[in-house]
């Protein structure tokens, strides 16, 4: 039998650092099967933000890209992936605000050769237009960017700004 959380710890939902048996690479201990299970249950409680990001990247609707959500790349989970263009999608709210974790981890998964964008929660349910127009844009750039991008979600076009 499964026993499912109502609120499930924050961190393991990224791959965090509870203590447990398993992989121990980049100072995180998670196993496979928990990992599993913590992204069957967010793929079932989705936040708003996820909600309308995932209705504008499912069933190939921008730029025809195949996206996974709540996608695990070991040994975290991820929002959206393209595994095609190698392009991270998440949707951050007020806890992800200068977070070391997020850093290790953006770190880890650019070595792993993906590109990350990054949205506020409030950008993405107020200006969702804006958003598409970002994420369409990386998945048609020839060349995505290899360089670390700053730190935190990306800042809307002037004149989007709330």
């Amino acid at each position: 039998m499964i026993r499912r959380s109502t609120s499930p710890s924050p961190l393991a939902g990224e791959g965090g650092t509870r203590p447990q048996s398993g992989w121990e690479g980049e100072g995180l201990q998670v196993t496979k099967d928990e990992l599993l299970l913590r992204a069957k249950w967010m793929r079932a409680n989705p936040t708003e933000a996820e909600k309308r990001l995932w209705s504008m990247l499912r069933d190939q609707r921008l730029a025809a890209h195949k996206f996974k959500r709540q996608q695990i790349i070991f040994p975290y989970i991820v929002d959206f992936v393209c595994l095609e263009r190698r392009l991270i999608i998440e949707a951050d709210g007020s806890q992800h605000a200068d977070n070391r974790d997020d850093t290790r981890r953006d770190g880890f998964l650019r070595r792993e050769k993906f590109n990350i964008l990054r949205f506020w929660n409030n950008d993405i349910l107020a200006r969702p237009a804006s958003v598409g127009d970002a994420i369409f844009a990386a998945l048609l750039s020839p060349h995505p960017p290899t360089r670390l991008a700053p730190r935190g979600p990306l800042p809307l076009p002037q004149g989007e700004r709330g």
